[in-house]
This record gives C-alpha cells, structure tokens and sequence, in this order.
C-alpha cells in the first residue's frame, strides 16, 4: 500500500514539475474592492503588494515577481462613455503610449489586438500588448478598460513573453474575470 501511495505522490510531481503551466492553472483567489467598486480573480500563489503613488491594487506571483495584475484608476473627463473616449483600438493605442511605453521610457508597446464585448450592461475593451523593454526583454501586457461611475478602470496583467505560451490561458481568464459596478 505505502509503495502504491509513494507512487502516486512520485507521478503527480513529475507531472507539476514538467508541466507548470498545469500547476499555475490550478486555482484562481478572487480580489473584491467594494469601496471603488470592482473585482477579479488572480491565480493562487500570487501576493498583493503597496506601490506608494502607482496602482490602487498590484498583486504579483512569488516566484516570477515580474509577472503581476494591477488595476488603475482615472478620473474620466466630462463623465464620458467608454465609446465617448473612443474605439477600442484608438483606447488601445493612447493606453499604450500613456501608460505602458510613455516617451522617454525606454520603452515600446505595440498594439497586437484591440476587442470589446459586453457583459451586464458594461462595455469592456480588451487590449494586447507586445511590451519592449530598455533592456530588450519582451512582456505580454493584456488590458481591460471600463468606464463606471466617472472613473476609467484599467485591469492590466503583465507576464515575460517566455513565459507567456504557459501562463495564456489563466492569464486570459484573469483578465476576463475583471468586473467594474
């Protein structure tokens, strides 16, 4: 029976181990901000940090800290709409060089995919990055943008892109989970 269970327990390592992007996948938390209202899940594993004057929330993962979700929070001029501020590609691309790659950065954000879908009445834009960095590492950046109460919400996760292959599609359903009220 003990060789039966030391097996089993052997197997199962083998297979985390070879396979992380399984493991990262195993399980989300979910994140609630009742005060400035809105929510997500982030994957297991990951630690929520304080960035003095940056994001209102940034978690980011215990062993790959570069990897990280954060949320930043705007005020909107004139309380417009998020169609008001434009399509999703024309967002997209003043996201990208407001926030990700602003001048003198060192930076470039190119624009790979710029979406928008609906869900309970709140128009979400999703946008793709491939970040450059001064140091010529590539990141994944992938963005949800929505507009309530007067203020822009950006949900951004941001991954190395040699790793991204692994962490897509949790990161794809991190993304999505984002929920402004």
């Amino acid at each position: 029976m003990w060789k039966r269970i030391v097996l089993i327990l052997l197997l199962v390592l083998s297979f985390s181990l070879s396979n992380p992007g399984v493991a990262f996948a195993a399980g989300l938390k979910s994140f609630v901000d009742s005060n400035d209202g809105y929510q997500f899940l982030y994957p297991n594993g990951w630690l929520q940090v304080k960035v003095a004057n940056g994001p209102d929330v940034v978690f980011h993962d215990l062993i790959e800290i570069s990897e990280n979700v954060s949320v930043v929070i705007s005020p909107v001029p004139e309380n417009k709409t998020l169609a008001e501020l434009g399509t999703p590609t024309e967002v997209g691309y003043k996201l990208g060089k407001a926030a990700l790659a602003p001048a003198d950065s060192g930076r470039t954000a190119e624009l790979i995919n710029a979406a928008q879908r609906e869900v309970d009445g709140k128009t979400y834009y999703l946008l793709e990055y491939e970040v450059k960095l001064p140091n010529q590492q590539q990141r994944h950046n992938i963005a949800s943008v929505a507009v309530s109460r007067g203020k822009l919400f950006t949900f951004n996760a941001s991954i190395s892109e040699k790793r991204w292959p692994k962490v897509q599609q949790t990161i794809d359903e991190v993304v999505n989970s984002f929920s402004v009220y």
